[in-house]
């Protein structure tokens, strides 16, 4: 790429950057860390809505270089390029459409990347009045988040490996706990708060369940980013069972060895349907597994909140139930009506926001604030 395009790249998500704090001034007639925090959040959250959008319409290499599109900025400057590979495969990874979805798909991520790097010298800058653990918490998120292009970088360049693309997944959605994280911190700035019962005295047991659930839930969202980036997820087309068997024929020394080219196994021969049917069958086992935790750990904490009288737990409580069992529909729909777009989202969208719910109660604090 030419040192034009580089410059036009950023200036294009500056812009985005830029128009988001708009946004949240106008909305707001206030901009304070904690709001700008709460921005970043929720725009994160969209950008990993939109990111699996990109995966599921096979957009991941609507332009198959990196960071530009055929070395330009945006696809209008590419355009001979993509309609000579689209007239070549009209319906292979790169079109007209697809490039764009996938330019816009790295333009908001740059603009996420824009406020994070607001937030920290905002967090840096200000540590003596925001806190340390703020500021040190606002430098691991960008550290994050250069990361994370990095693996944006290489989802391209090694041609949509399943590792690859998954952990982008997983990267993402630790960004998006982390920001959650830094949120629950930016709230009592310039406040002092009284830790709750929840975090102290009644419900230790409680919380580790919570612990518990989180982790238990990482392990089943990567085995549900295994079975996209494979697309496997048609591998069992009828339910409960697979083929009418409860266990069908399945291979999992193919299905899971995690370093190779996508639908192909280690030694480069083409992946066979037991091994696709060996990772769909064990997200689906991980599903009632993980679906049986998460409304533990949600009727558990209705029962905590009701016993500390926190409305605020139980709001998030409440929460997780309703995404446990948002979780289990479209995860369903998602086989009986053979993998419709808007389930798939919502299903990604349902994963993201059990995230966001089990961090928040892990960092519930007081209801209670009084100025320092």
């Amino acid at each position: 790429m030419t040192l034009i395009a580089w410059i036009q790249l950023f200036l294009i998500g500056l812009a985005i950057g830029g128009v988001l704090l708009l946004i949240l001034w106008w909305r707001s007639k206030s901009f304070t860390f904690h709001r700008l925090v709460l921005l970043t959040v929720f725009f994160t959250f969209d950008l990993i809505l939109f990111g699996a959008f990109t995966r599921l319409s096979d957009s991941g290499l609507g332009c198959p270089d990196w960071p530009g599109c055929y070395g330009t900025s945006n696809p209008f400057a590419a355009m001979d390029q993509i309609r000579a590979a689209e007239a070549l495969m009209p319906t292979g990874p790169v079109t007209v459409s697809k490039a764009w979805i996938e330019m816009l798909h790295r333009y908001f991520a740059m603009g996420v990347g824009f406020l994070i790097i607001i937030l920290t010298v905002w967090s840096w800058s200000k540590r003596q009045i925001i806190g340390t653990k703020i500021a040190i918490t606002s430098i691991f998120i960008l550290f994050l988040v250069c990361v994370q292009g990095a693996f944006g970088a290489w989802t391209v360049t090694l041609k949509l490996q399943p590792l690859i693309v998954s952990m982008h997944l997983m990267l993402a959605l630790g960004l998006l706990a982390s920001l959650t994280y830094l949120s629950s911190l930016s709230v009592s700035i310039g406040h002092t708060f009284t830790e709750s019962a929840y975090l102290t005295k009644q419900a230790r047991t409680a919380r580790n369940w919570v612990w518990f659930a989180l982790i238990i839930l990482i392990v089943q969202v990567f085995l549900g980013a295994w079975v996209s980036t494979n697309y496997a997820v048609l591998a069992c087309d009828d339910f409960p069972l697979c083929h009418g068997k409860l266990i069908p024929e399945m291979n999992f020394n193919e299905g899971f060895v995690l370093w190779r080219e996508l639908g192909k196994t280690a030694d480069g021969t083409l992946l066979t349907i037991d091994a696709l049917r060996a990772i769909h069958w064990t997200h689906r086992v991980g599903a009632i597994f993980a679906l049986a935790v998460l409304l533990w750990v949600g009727f558990k904490n209705l029962k905590v909140a009701s016993i500390i009288g926190s409305s605020e737990l139980r709001i998030w409580s409440f929460a997780l139930l309703s995404l446990s069992f948002l979780q289990l529909i479209t995860g369903m729909s998602n086989i009986i009506l053979d993998w419709p777009l808007v389930a798939a989202l919502l299903h990604t969208g349902g994963a993201a926001g059990l995230v966001v719910v089990l961090v928040r109660i892990l960092t519930l604090r007081h209801e209670e604030f009084s100025l320092v």
